[in-house]
């Protein structure tokens, strides 16, 4: 599989990068990522170039690696700094090194030419970054299919009500809503608006059950799959800006042809220091994400018995045009992006 370079992609959650070694495959290839004493973080191949141990079995040396089988040891733009064995280094003793940047509680790694990277390239979500008014949980799942059928899931959020019937499902207003997809610039929209319908269950506990509202479901699209989700109800009439808005991101890094790491975080602005509302979001976001999105996106994949995506013929019901376009989109920036 071919993958896009000239993007930032998500390496994981700031939180999960301390003192230790965090090895990540990514597009293919092994990457092993650590902090700096500055605090800042390197990305290295995760693959010695003398016996191709991965250098995440090793040991962190200020701020070089060195690798556990023989002792070389590489700083964090990939060049060996130390040979136990001689004065002389050789000359191709260096790894593939990436640019990385750290911004909304997030570890960004750019794809391409570290010379290349432009961190105003980096999608938008502060709206999850954790602050005084903010609190966000967020998880991970490994997702057995390539990524995009990933994106295709989190692009068409019809499926709620057929899916997620342990979770989300339920109140069926999906089907009082209209779709629409939109572009601008290397951005999709995929957004639902659901006027006059009873107040959805992310209102719990703070509208009343009969509440009538006008809800929507707002999902922004980045290259390479970085999505952002605006969840918001507010009393039928009234301003969005007034309504009760749950704001999460939908993240999906390819790590294989066949395997694709799902980051997501969801936001909450009341009751901030509920450990057990953590704990019980924790618990519904784990059931539809490992338990019902997972094993449907794994078994669509798997059914297609290794024929190719567009060469099945996917039948188009309207409402799935958001994951189309994405597909549409990442396929003519490859063709275009220069190399």
């Amino acid at each position: 599989m071919t993958y896009l370079k000239n993007v930032w992609y998500m390496a994981g959650w700031s939180d999960e990068l301390g003192e230790q070694l965090l090895p990540r495959r990514m597009f293919d290839q092994p990457i092993v990522l650590y902090r700096k004493a500055d605090g800042t973080v390197a990305a290295l191949a995760d693959r010695c170039p003398h016996r191709f141990a991965p250098l995440s079995l090793g040991t962190r040396m200020g701020d070089s690696l060195q690798c556990g089988y023989h002792g070389l040891t590489f700083d964090g733009t990939g060049q060996c700094v130390h040979n136990p064995f001689s004065d002389k280094i050789p000359t191709a003793a260096k790894v593939q090194g990436w640019a990385t940047a750290e911004r909304y509680d997030i570890i960004w790694l750019w794809g391409g030419n570290p010379e290349n990277a432009d961190q105003a390239l980096i999608p938008d979500f502060s709206m999850i970054a954790i602050s005084s008014t903010v609190k966000a949980v967020h998880g991970y799942t490994l997702i057995e299919a390539p990524y995009e059928f990933a994106t295709d899931n989190l692009m068409d959020l019809s499926h709620i009500e057929f899916v997620h019937k342990g979770s989300f499902a339920g109140a069926g207003v999906i089907f009082a809503g209209t779709h629409q997809v939109t572009e601008e610039g290397n951005s999709l929209r995929s957004n639902w608006w659901m006027p006059g319908v009873k107040a959805p269950s992310h209102t719990a506990g703070v509208y009343p059950p009969d509440l009538i509202c006008d809800h929507w479901l707002d999902m922004r699209w980045d290259a390479p799959a970085s999505m952002h989700l605006e969840i918001g109800a507010t009393p039928a009439g009234s301003p969005r800006d007034e309504g009760l808005i749950v704001q999460q991101c939908h993240i999906v890094t390819p790590a294989s042809d066949t395997t694709a790491h799902y980051f997501w975080a969801s936001t909450r602005t009341h009751d901030l220091d509920s450990a057990e509302l953590d704990g019980f979001l924790r618990l519904l976001f784990g059931q539809a994400f490992d338990e019902e999105d997972k094993p449907m996106i794994k078994a669509a994949f798997e059914n297609l018995e290794g024929q190719d995506f567009w060469e099945a013929k996917p039948l188009s019901l309207g409402i799935d045009a958001g994951g189309t376009r994405a597909r549409r989109k990442l396929q003519a920036m490859l063709k275009t992006e220069p190399s």
